[in-house]
């Protein structure tokens, strides 16, 4: 082959590389993967914890390791993120571990991101993860957080509401799992959702609204 062919060739193949590592760098969510991977290439979590996954709701419980001290938490949930993202990261959240129990919260995004979202679509998401990390984890127990009231999310809560019955039904015929009903607790009396237990955003918890889940979750986790 000619020396000019051969420069062709490699110029046609970097360039092609090139593409494929700026398609994967424009992919949602591509920068939370590299800082797992930046956090695990410096120590490597350590087998047998519980895993938790999912959205923001998740993300923001920086502290949740002193909520449950008796507990190893591995919290590798990336804030915005909707089923189809777990899906898609699973390589890169779910399967490098060996959890003792994983956890997740995730859902409320899904709803968010678009109104074509029925509660069909998103439970069939739900379904899909589920099998992908029963097919690599037939032994670990799974326990799903029922999507939350927000209050700036108030027009969905029926969809909420429905998607959550739907998963805890579903959930009750398989082995190991544990639907985690948030839901219920984070209304008032008036069967409005709490105000005092949320940021200024109204769509994320504080301290408050942790304690609720530290309460409903304890009994869930495994030791």
């Amino acid at each position: 082959m000619k020396l000019h062919s051969i420069k062709v060739l490699v110029f046609a193949f970097l360039f092609l590389i090139g593409g494929i590592v700026k398609a994967q760098t424009n992919l949602p969510f591509w920068n939370d993967m590299q800082n797992f991977k930046k956090q695990d290439s410096v120590s490597f979590p350590a087998a047998g914890q519980v895993l938790f996954i999912g959205s923001s709701s998740f993300t923001m419980w920086r502290d949740v390791q002193s909520y449950f001290p008796k507990h190893k938490i591995l919290n590798r949930a990336f804030g915005g993120s909707q089923l189809v993202d777990l899906i898609r990261y699973r390589y890169d959240v779910i399967f490098p571990y060996q959890p003792k129990q994983i956890v997740m919260y995730c859902g409320e995004n899904d709803f968010a991101a678009s109104d074509t979202v029925t509660v069909d679509i998103a439970v069939n998401r739900f379904k899909t993860l589920f099998a992908l990390i029963r097919a690599k984890y037939p032994e670990v127990p799974f326990a799903y957080v029922s999507m939350k009231p927000s209050p700036s999310r108030k027009h969905l809560l029926k969809k909420y509401e429905a998607a959550n019955d739907s998963i805890a039904l579903w959930l009750s015929g398989h082995r190991k799992t544990k639907f985690v009903d948030v839901f219920h607790a984070m209304l008032g009396a008036n069967g409005e959702p709490m105000t005092d237990i949320f940021l200024d955003d109204k769509l994320h918890m504080n301290a408050k609204g942790y304690a609720i889940w530290k309460q409903i979750l304890l009994p869930v986790l495994k030791n």
